[in-house]
């Protein structure tokens, strides 16, 4: 065995190449389950095939399209929910024209057919359930970019709910009137149909409502009747994730008590499923469409795995829904399951994707014995992690330290990786504290959770230390802590970010990082705290460098130009719309203040990106430039919002890793 040696922080030599995390990669990005066969299926990112999605067989890794498909939808821009499989046939949404295909799953090589009409793209489909006794008619949200083919205009934009009959390869409508929709789900005996559906300026987990209606077919045709809200009201509450559990039960999340917790209705009655609120959120914001947090594990639909997010990690419970007692604990290491879904509620089977603190995301299935003992849970895997395919020593890996720091009326939510590698033992230089990378998540309504990311890993190889910040407007602590960002996007998170090194700096956590040798980091929204603290915060110079990650830098802009999904999303997190008080958002844009940026910055952005088009990018350089500051700049073409692409990741991990090395070590 080598003995270790010691060197300055953030030079350690470093097993973990760029290349090494993208070679092979191939992220999860949805699971699915064929409830008639029981087979299970994933989606997969192909960072190596142009950033394309693939449906994949998940036992057998076969591939059930070919290289020219792309499993994947643009409904509310950020997707999800883009592929259902039932009595197996794929039903899918292809990304290249918008179109719905189907295929037959078991016969290699099928040729997917399209069941919806040519609409030159401007018609997009996601978030599918198959009717129950006439599997031929599909419900999906319908988007409808007609009225706004350029992007230019995203009020015009008509979200609805529709049917498709993939015999008659034809759309008909079903459900309008609202913004959004999502969740459109059947009755196992297909009678009734129930959904969400919300208005602007809410957000899904501001306030939505969960509708249900009886389901009436005549000739092919699906009409509803006696539509009532069960639960939600816009702007103060939050459902979420209906799914049937059986024929008369419905099981989703509501955040009434300030925590989404399971809720049932039953008998035209909606109900809390514990006698007393548990203080944790048992779903997260949905973002992308097509995550589920709860499966049903017995044959009646009494017992469910529920998941629930606790000290910023998944936890797995078993949930009586009908005794109303607490939920019991299924020990697990699995710390970010965004998907459970039933396998086979026989044989009580679920299966998840999940990743944990030392260890790639894979699929699970979960079984549990016929006394539903959660102590007797065995966990299998089904496909193997989706990560790097390269073996790095033993102990490479930095295991994340969560911290709640500051006062108890106004904690922050921390998570600390410190520089690790078994090569070396520390740093040759006395007393020497390590560089550290402060890493701001997007959204913002968002969470950074704890699992492995060999991106962290990278650097914290390297002698460098890594702090995420789950600033206050995090999700996975309750409503309360989303709703410290309200009005306040760019106070709070700029300044929880400041405070965080700050205390991690001091007694008693002197050694854990060094506040002159810190720079902010962070994608979108976290591309925007991190404009925000270099140029608004109370402390613009609290950070030595920056990365600003398809960031957003003029608030104006972003109202005017950014997609239907997020287009007043602002008015709550600014605290006024724009028309309301046009000042507020000069005051609250980074691009009108950069003139106070003194610290070194780096700007990454795509070239094709809708949400925060390159024009704000560009603009925040040109400023910095024009008053003197250091800014680096690099346009990454056929990118969006976020890398999809091999070599882009590639190369914006080694610049970001480079900018750093020539802005902060040379301070030491």
């Amino acid at each position: 065995m080598t003995t270790p040696t010691k060197a300055p922080y953030g030079t350690w030599e470093s097993p973990i190449s760029a290349d090494d995390i993208v070679q092979g990669s191939k992220p999860i990005a949805e699971l699915l389950v064929d409830s008639i066969t029981h087979t299970i299926y994933h989606v997969e990112s192909r960072p190596a095939e142009d950033g394309r999605n693939v449906l994949v067989e998940t036992e057998t890794g076969r591939d059930l399209v070919g290289k020219e498909w792309n499993v994947r939808t643009g409904v509310h821009e950020y997707g999800g929910g883009a592929a259902i499989v039932y009595g197996n046939i794929a039903y899918f949404s292809h990304y290249v024209d918008g179109r719905v295909y189907s295929v037959d799953v078991k016969t290699d090589g099928a040729t997917p057919e399209a069941v919806t009409p040519d609409s030159n793209n401007l018609h997009r489909f996601a978030d599918f359930d198959v009717h129950p006794r006439i599997s031929e008619l599909v419900v999906a949200i319908m988007e409808d970019h007609t009225n706004d083919p350029t992007g230019e205009a995203p009020s015009q934009v008509v979200n609805t709910l529709c049917v498709i009959d993939t015999v008659a390869k034809s759309v008909s409508p079903l459900v309008s009137g609202a913004d959004f929709y999502s969740n459109a789900r059947f009755s196992p005996d297909g009678s009734r149909l129930v959904w969400l559906q919300w208005f602007h300026p809410d957000m899904p987990w501001e306030g939505s409502e969960l509708r249900h209606a009886d389901v009436a077919i005549t000739e092919g045709k699906v009409s509803l009747t006696n539509t009532i809200t069960i639960d939600g009201v816009p702007s103060k509450i939050s459902v979420a994730f209906p799914s049937w559990v059986n024929n008369d039960t419905l099981l989703f999340t509501s955040d009434r008590s300030g925590y989404q917790n399971p809720h049932k209705y039953v008998g035209g009655q909606a109900t809390p499923v514990f006698l007393e609120p548990i203080a944790q959120d048992f779903s997260q914001p949905a973002w992308t469409l097509g995550w589920s947090p709860h499966a049903p594990i017995d044959e009646t639909g009494q017992n469910i795995l529920c998941t629930a997010w606790k000290d910023g990690k998944t936890v797995i419970y078993l949930v009586d829904i009908q005794s109303r007692a607490p939920p019991q604990l299924v020990e697990s290491s699995f710390v970010a399951i965004d998907i459970i879904r039933a396998v086979s509620t026989e044989s009580h089977q679920a299966v998840f994707s999940s990743p944990k603190v030392d260890a790639d995301n894979a699929i699970i299935r979960c079984t549990l014995p016929s006394s539903l003992d959660p102590k007797d849970a065995e966990f299998t895997v089904v496909a193997p992690a989706e990560g790097t395919p390269v073996e790095f020593p033993d102990g490479i890996i930095s295991i994340p330290q969560p911290l709640d720091i500051g006062p108890q009326d106004a904690l922050v939510h921390v998570v600390y990786y410190p520089p690790n590698n078994p090569a070396y033992s520390g740093s040759s230089i006395p007393d020497e504290s390590p560089p550290c990378v402060v890493n701001v998540h997007g959204g913002p309504t968002a969470l950074e959770n704890q699992a492995l990311n060999w991106k962290k890993q990278y650097f914290t190889s390297r002698g460098w230390a890594w702090l995420d910040v789950n600033y206050g407007g995090s999700s996975g602590y309750g409503r309360e802590y989303i709703q410290r960002l309200a009005g306040n996007w760019g106070i709070v998170d700029t300044e929880d970010s400041i405070k965080a090194v700050d205390i991690l700096s001091e007694a008693p956590y002197r050694n854990l990082l060094d506040a002159k040798r810190s720079a902010i980091r962070g994608g979108s929204a976290g591309g925007y705290t991190t404009l925000a603290t270099l140029s608004i915060s109370s402390n613009p110079a609290a950070f030595a460098a920056g990365t600003s990650s398809y960031g957003i830098s003029d608030l104006a802009g972003l109202a005017e130009s950014t997609h239907k999904f997020e287009s007043q999303y602002m008015n709550k997190l600014v605290g006024a719309s724009l028309e309301e008080d046009p000042q507020l958002y000069k005051d609250r844009s980074p691009l009108y203040h950069a003139d106070k940026i003194t610290s070194p910055l780096l700007i990454l952005q795509g070239e094709l990106d809708r949400v925060v088009p390159k024009e704000q990018a560009e603009q925040m350089r040109d400023t910095i430039c024009a008053n003197g500051g250091v800014v680096c700049y690099k346009l990454y073409e056929g990118e969006g919002h976020g890398w999809r692409l091999e070599e882009t990741i590639k190369d914006a991990l080694e610049r970001e890793l480079h900018f750093y090395e020539g802005q902060l070590l040379k301070l030491k």
